[in-house]
Protein backbone atom coordinates (compact mmCIF):
# COMPACT_ATOMS: atom_id res chain seq x y z
CA UNK A 1 0.00 0.00 0.00
CA UNK A 2 1.38 3.68 -1.01
CA UNK A 3 0.52 6.45 0.83
CA UNK A 4 0.42 9.85 -0.90
CA UNK A 5 1.65 12.95 0.88
CA UNK A 6 -1.30 13.65 3.12
CA UNK A 7 -1.89 10.18 4.47
CA UNK A 8 1.93 9.47 4.98
CA UNK A 9 1.76 12.90 7.05
CA UNK A 10 -0.85 12.14 9.14
CA UNK A 11 -0.15 8.77 9.60
CA UNK A 12 3.59 9.52 10.73
CA UNK A 13 2.50 12.73 12.83
CA UNK A 14 -0.62 10.50 14.81
CA UNK A 15 2.11 8.07 15.64
CA UNK A 16 4.49 10.37 16.62
CA UNK A 17 2.34 12.95 18.67
CA UNK A 18 1.50 9.80 20.82
CA UNK A 19 4.86 8.99 21.59
CA UNK A 20 5.81 12.36 22.47
CA UNK A 21 2.93 12.50 24.90
CA UNK A 22 3.72 8.82 26.10
CA UNK A 23 7.22 9.91 26.12
CA UNK A 24 6.29 13.01 28.41
CA UNK A 25 3.86 11.14 30.93
CA UNK A 26 6.93 8.57 31.01
CA UNK A 27 9.15 11.05 32.17
CA UNK A 28 6.71 12.00 35.00
CA UNK A 29 6.10 8.32 36.39
CA UNK A 30 9.12 6.41 35.77
CA UNK A 31 12.07 7.23 38.47
CA UNK A 32 15.06 8.68 37.25
CA UNK A 33 17.66 5.70 37.45
CA UNK A 34 15.24 4.00 35.24
CA UNK A 35 14.74 6.18 32.34
CA UNK A 36 17.40 5.94 29.46
CA UNK A 37 16.06 9.58 28.54
CA UNK A 38 16.65 12.99 30.35
CA UNK A 39 13.28 12.29 32.21
CA UNK A 40 13.72 16.29 33.82
CA UNK A 41 10.36 17.89 33.96
CA UNK A 42 10.83 20.56 31.50
CA UNK A 43 11.56 18.04 28.91
CA UNK A 44 8.34 16.00 29.80
CA UNK A 45 6.31 18.72 29.49
CA UNK A 46 7.35 20.06 26.22
CA UNK A 47 6.94 16.58 25.14
CA UNK A 48 2.99 16.42 26.39
CA UNK A 49 2.26 19.84 24.86
CA UNK A 50 3.94 19.00 21.32
CA UNK A 51 2.47 15.82 21.67
CA UNK A 52 -1.27 16.80 22.19
CA UNK A 53 -0.44 19.93 19.79
CA UNK A 54 0.81 17.51 16.60
CA UNK A 55 -2.01 15.20 17.50
CA UNK A 56 -4.35 18.16 17.45
CA UNK A 57 -3.55 18.88 14.00
CA UNK A 58 -3.10 15.43 12.88
CA UNK A 59 -7.24 15.49 13.78
CA UNK A 60 -7.54 19.09 12.15
CA UNK A 61 -6.77 16.81 8.56
CA UNK A 62 -4.88 20.13 7.05
CA UNK A 63 -2.11 18.42 5.13
CA UNK A 64 0.12 21.65 5.40
CA UNK A 65 -0.09 21.64 8.64
CA UNK A 66 0.54 18.36 9.42
CA UNK A 67 3.95 18.89 6.62
CA UNK A 68 4.77 22.19 8.56
CA UNK A 69 4.74 20.10 12.14
CA UNK A 70 6.59 17.16 11.20
CA UNK A 71 9.09 19.48 9.30
CA UNK A 72 9.29 22.07 12.23
CA UNK A 73 9.68 19.63 14.47
CA UNK A 74 11.87 17.53 12.99
CA UNK A 75 13.99 21.08 12.57
CA UNK A 76 13.86 21.45 16.76
CA UNK A 77 15.11 17.93 17.05
CA UNK A 78 18.12 18.46 14.89
CA UNK A 79 18.69 21.63 17.29
CA UNK A 80 18.39 19.93 20.52
CA UNK A 81 20.59 17.52 18.77
CA UNK A 82 23.18 20.88 18.09
CA UNK A 83 22.44 22.41 21.70
CA UNK A 84 23.13 19.20 23.72
CA UNK A 85 26.77 19.01 22.01
CA UNK A 86 27.20 22.99 21.90
CA UNK A 87 25.59 23.82 25.48
CA UNK A 88 23.28 25.91 23.77
CA UNK A 89 19.40 27.27 25.45
CA UNK A 90 17.66 24.71 26.90
CA UNK A 91 20.21 22.59 27.88
CA UNK A 92 20.29 23.94 31.54
CA UNK A 93 16.34 22.50 32.13
CA UNK A 94 15.89 19.84 29.51
CA UNK A 95 19.25 17.95 30.70
CA UNK A 96 19.45 15.82 27.36
CA UNK A 97 21.13 12.22 27.71
CA UNK A 98 23.32 10.44 25.02
CA UNK A 99 20.00 8.26 24.42
CA UNK A 100 18.22 11.84 23.64
CA UNK A 101 20.75 12.90 21.13
CA UNK A 102 20.36 9.67 19.28
CA UNK A 103 16.31 10.11 19.34
CA UNK A 104 16.57 13.88 18.25
CA UNK A 105 19.15 12.81 14.85
CA UNK A 106 16.93 10.05 13.91
CA UNK A 107 13.60 11.76 14.35
CA UNK A 108 14.85 15.13 13.27
CA UNK A 109 15.96 13.55 10.03
CA UNK A 110 12.94 11.33 9.80
CA UNK A 111 9.91 13.96 10.63
CA UNK A 112 12.71 16.74 8.02
CA UNK A 113 12.18 13.85 5.04
CA UNK A 114 8.59 12.95 5.63
CA UNK A 115 7.14 16.45 5.33
CA UNK A 116 9.75 17.56 2.30
CA UNK A 117 9.29 14.32 0.45
CA UNK A 118 5.54 14.33 0.82
CA UNK A 119 5.79 18.05 -0.17
CA UNK A 120 6.97 16.66 -3.73
CA UNK A 121 4.46 13.79 -3.52
CA UNK A 122 1.82 16.62 -3.35
CA UNK A 123 2.29 18.63 -5.76
CA UNK A 124 5.01 16.28 -8.12
CA UNK A 125 8.49 16.98 -9.31
CA UNK A 126 9.77 20.35 -9.12
CA UNK A 127 6.50 20.96 -6.87
CA UNK A 128 5.11 24.56 -6.60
Amino acid sequence: MRLDGSQLNFQVLRAFSLVLIAAGLLGFLLPPSLSLMSGAPPYDLFHIVFGLFGFALAMSGRESWMRAFNVGFGLCDLYQLAASFEHWFPEEYFHWTRADDAAHLVLGIGLVWVGASARRAVNGPGGS
